[in-house]
């Protein structure tokens, strides 16, 4: 789970960097971001549900 986790979270910053990185693609790098926080507000929700 943990590294699926990083995988996305990796993908994500890829994708975001790129996006605010070419001026046409901006939109890409919003949802990158989002999609980069969702991702890690859920890891660490269930890796806190695992712990108990």
């Amino acid at each position: 789970m943990l590294t699926l986790v990083l995988v996305l979270l990796a993908i994500w910053l890829v994708l975001s960097i790129v996006g605010f990185a070419l001026e046409g693609l901006l939109w890409l790098g919003v949802i990158g971001v989002v999609l980069f926080v969702a991702t890690a507000l859920i890891g660490w929700v269930r890796r806190g549900v695992n712990k108990r």
